[in-house]
C-alpha cells in the first residue's frame, strides 16, 4: 500500500521532544525533497500519523506522554498503519533496548547522537526496501503449503484458517522461505535477499524477525515446526510442518 501521492513529496513524521533535532531532521530532510512534520509530543505524533498520508515516522524512544516503543505498539495493531515503516531515535545503545526496538516491529533505529547523513541514507533504505517489496510482491506466486496461505497481491496471510497480521519486513521474510521449502539460509544471505544490500542492520536483526514471526505462526513458538533452526547454518521453511515433521527449534 502507497502511503504518498507519487507526484508530491514523501512526507515524513518526526516524534521528538529535543526541538534542536527536530529543527535539524526538518532542514536535513526537505534538502533531500522529503515533506517533514515535526510533534514534540507522542499524542499529537499518532493522530498525524492517523490522518495521514506519510511515508515513514521517526520517533524518539523517550517522550514525555507516551513512549516510542507504544507508539509502535499501536501502529502495528492498527490496520491502516501497520506496514508503516518505523526508525527509531534513542539515547540507549545497548543491545538489549536495539533488540526491543526491533521486537517490537521498527525497521531500523539510530542511537543519539547520531549523524543526519546517514539517517537520510538509511531513510532512503527502508524506503527502497518498502518499495522494492510492494513492487516484488506485484509479480509474486500465492503460496499455499503446509497449511499456510501467503498472497504478496495484499500481503494477506492465513494459517490454519486464521487471518494473522504481519509487517511488511515480516511478510516479505515468511514468503521468501516458505517459497525455497527446507532448503538452508544463513542469516547473511536473509539479509541481502529480504533486507537488501543496503541495509544498516546486523545478523542479529534476522534471529529477532524469525522469533516474531514465530510467536504469530507456530502452535508451540519454542518447539517450531515451521521456521526450523539449523544449528551453525541458518534457518528453513519446513514443507512437512503440517504433519510435524520438524526437527529442532
Amino acid at each position: 500500500m502507497k502511503w504518498y501521492n507519487p507526484a508530491m513529496p514523501q512526507r515524513i513524521i518526526v516524534i521528538e521532544d529535543e526541538k534542536d533535532i527536530v529543527d535539524l531532521l526538518d532542514y536535513t530532510l526537505r534538502k533531500e525533497g522529503f515533506d517533514v512534520k515535526g510533534f514534540s509530543r507522542g499524542k499529537e505524533g499518532i493522530e498525524a500519523l492517523r490522518r495521514g498520508p506519510v511515508e515513514l515516522a521517526v520517533i524518539d524512544i523517550m517522550l514525555p506522554d507516551v513512549s516510542g516503543l507504544e507508539i509502535c505498539k499501536l501502529l502495528r495493531a492498527d490496520d491502516n498503519l501497520h506496514r508503516l515503516p518505523v526508525i527509531f531515535l534513542t539515547a540507549k545503545g545497548e543491545e538489549i533496548d536495539r533488540i526491543l526496538g526491533l521486537e517490537i516491529g521498527a525497521d531500523d533505529y539510530m542511537v543519539k547522537p547520531f549523524s543526519p547523513r546517514e539517517l537520510v541514507a538509511r531513510i532512503k533504505a527502508v524506503l527502497r526496501r518498502q518499495e522494492r517489496g510492494e513492487e516484488e510482491s506485484g509479480g509474486a506466486d500465492v503460496i499455499e503449503i503446509a497449511g499456510l496461505r501467503l498472497d504478496p497481491r495484499t500481503q494477506e496471510a492465513i494459517i490454519r484458517g486464521q487471518s494473522i497480521e504481519l509487517s511488511s519486513l515480516e511478510f516479505k521474510l515468511l514468503h521468501f522461505l516458505a517459497s525455497h521449502p527446507r532448503r538452508i539460509f544463513p542469516r547473511e544471505s536473509l539479509l541481502d535477499r529480504v533486507w537488501g544490500r543496503d541495509r544498516f542492520v546486523t545478523p542479529r536483526t534476522v534471529d529477532v524477525h524469525i522469533r516474531r514471526l514465530r510467536e504469530k505462526i507456530e502452535n508451540e513458538p519454542e518447539r517450531p515446526q515451521y521456521l526450523q533452526t539449523v544449528r551453525g547454518s541458518g534457518y528453513r521453511f519446513s514443507a512437512a510442518a503440517a504433519i510435524g515433521d520438524g526437527e529442532e527449534a
